[in-house]
C-alpha cells in the first residue's frame, strides 16, 4: 500500500482519532488496570458509537485477555483493544462484475449522500475503463434530478431521467432498457431518500427493484445502502429497514471524515452483518476508498505520544 494510501485514511479519520478513541488512548496511559479503567473504557466505546451491546461484548473480550495473559498496566491494553476491534470488522468481498449491463441500486434516507456517492462510484470506475450510467429515480425531489445531471454533466455520464413527481420505476425501466442497448457497463440507479417510517415508500422502493428485474433477468445485482457517519446510532433502524426491504448486499460510509464516531462502522457489522465497501474521506470524487479494516483501525486509534 503506498504513502498516499494511508495518509489519506489518516486525515480522514482525524475527528474520530482526537474524540472519543483519542480519549481511549490516553485512558491506556501507563496506569494499572481497575475497575475504574473498564467503566471508562466502556463509557468511551458506547461515545464512539460502537453501540452499547457491541461496547459490552469488546469489554468482555478484553477481560478475557487480561486474565489470559496476566496483565496488569492498561497500556499493555491497548494491542489487544485493536486485535479485537480488527476482528469485529468484516473484510469486504471483491466486487465482481458481470456481463454488461451490470445494475446498481444505490439505496438510503435523504442527505445520506446517495448523490454525490454515485458521483464518486463513477468517477472510480471510469478510470477502471468501464462506461457508465445513471438512472435519476428520485422523481420526488427536483433538486436531485438536477444534481445527477450536473454531475453527469461533469463526468460525461448519460442520465435517464423523468419528469419530476414521475414514476421511479418507469425511470429504473427505460434506464435498464438504454444500458442494454447501449451495452454500459455499470448503471448506477439513484433512488429516492426513503424513510424507514413511510411503508408506501419503503413499496415504492421494492417496486422499483422488482422492475429492474423485469426489465433485465437478475438486475439489481448490487443494492447498495448509503449511510451518512455523521448520524450514528439514529441510521441502524432505518438500514435495517432497508436491507429487509430491498436485500441491501454492500454498505458505503459516507462522511465519515466529517464525523467524529467512527465507531458506526462496528455497529453496523454488529447489527446489519453487511461488509462495508467504501468509505466517504473527503468531498473530492477521488475520496470514496474502498474500506480498509487495517487502515481503518490502525488509524482511529491515537498512538502515545501523537499530537492531539
Amino acid at each position: 500500500m503506498s504513502d498516499n494510501f494511508f495518509a489519506k485514511w489518516k486525515q480522514g479519520l482525524a475527528r474520530t482519532r482526537k474524540t472519543a478513541f483519542g480519549r481511549i488512548a490516553t485512558l491506556l496511559g501507563a496506569t494499572e488496570i481497575t475497575e475504574e479503567t473498564w467503566d471508562e473504557l466502556e463509557a468511551l466505546l458506547i461515545q464512539a458509537d460502537l453501540g452499547v451491546e457491541t461496547a459490552l461484548e469488546v469489554i468482555e473480550s478484553l477481560k478475557a485477555v487480561v486474565e489470559r495473559e496476566a496483565l496488569v498496566r492498561s497500556d499493555e491494553l491497548e494491542d489487544a483493544l485493536r486485535a479485537e476491534l480488527r476482528a469485529r470488522l468484516q473484510t469486504p468481498p471483491a466486487i465482481t462484475w458481470g456481463a454488461p449491463p451490470n445494475v446498481v441500486l444505490l439505496v438510503g434516507v435523504n442527505g445520506s449522500g446517495k448523490t454525490t456517492t454515485a458521483a464518486k462510484l463513477a468517477w472510480r470506475y471510469q478510470r477502471e475503463g468501464k462506461s457508465i450510467m445513471f438512472a435519476a429515480a428520485d422523481t420526488f425531489r427536483a433538486a436531485a434530478i438536477d444534481q445527477l445531471k450536473t454531475w453527469g454533466e461533469r463526468l460525461g455520464v448519460p442520465v435517464i431521467a423523468g419528469q419530476p413527481g414521475g414514476d421511479p420505476g418507469a425511470v429504473t425501466f427505460d434506464a435498464v432498457q438504454a444500458a442494454r442497448a447501449r451495452r454500459t457497463d455499470i448503471l448506477f440507479v439513484d433512488t429516492a431518500g426513503r424513510l424507514h417510517t413511510r411503508f408506501n415508500l419503503m413499496e415504492e422502493l421494492k417496486k422499483v427493484r422488482r422492475v429492474a428485474g423485469k426489465a433485465l433477468p437478475g438486475a439489481p445485482h448490487h443494492v447498495w445502502l448509503v449511510m451518512d457517519a455523521t448520524t450514528g446510532q439514529n441510521a441502524l433502524q432505518q438500514a435495517k429497514a432497508f436491507k429487509q426491504a430491498v436485500g441491501v448486499t454492500g454498505v458505503i460510509l459516507a462522511k465519515l471524515d466529517s464525523s467524529a464516531r467512527g465507531g458506526m462502522a462496528f455497529a453496523i457489522q454488529h447489527e446489519l452483518g453487511l461488509p462495508i465497501l467504501f468509505a466517504g474521506l473527503g468531498e473530492k470524487p477521488e475520496d470514496l476508498e474502498p474500506f480498509d479494516p487495517d487502515a481503518f483501525v490502525g488509524n482511529i486509534l491515537q498512538t502515545p505520544g501523537e499530537s492531539k
